[in-house]
């Protein structure tokens, strides 16, 4: 009767063993892994960053780069014509380039609000 009691904890202590296996494996490719492609991600960003990019602070100031310095890991942004300088960490967001046809588009119509000519419905 002790072999049945001996042979139970053993089968109890793998199952143990195991489920701390699969709770590891889960909080790794539910928590670890989706933060460093996060961390890829805007690593990524910083070593784009290039002047004439508009970019977001953390702080929300929202700017144009003048200029990045990897040495010292600082960049310049241009914020109406006031050049302030941030650490890079500090960029929280490059905020993307407006297509052309889209500008073109805005133009457009704002040109025919200027305009006393009637619109055509297309």
């Amino acid at each position: 009767m002790t072999e049945m009691v001996l042979g139970a904890g053993i089968a109890g202590s793998y199952s143990t063993i195991l489920m701390f296996v699969v709770f590891i494996a889960l909080m790794y490719f539910m928590m670890i892994r989706p933060q460093k492609k996060q961390q890829e991600k805007r690593q990524e960003m910083m070593n784009g960053l290039k002047k004439g990019d508009e970019v977001v602070t953390i702080g929300g100031l929202h700017g144009v780069i003048d200029e990045v310095n990897q040495a010292d890991k600082t960049v310049t942004l241009d914020c109406d014509g006031v050049y302030l300088v941030f650490n890079l960490a500090a960029v929280g967001r490059v905020v993307p380039a407006k297509s052309t046809a889209a500008k073109e588009e805005t133009v457009v119509a704002t040109d025919a609000e200027k305009t006393d000519e009637p619109k055509e419905d297309k």
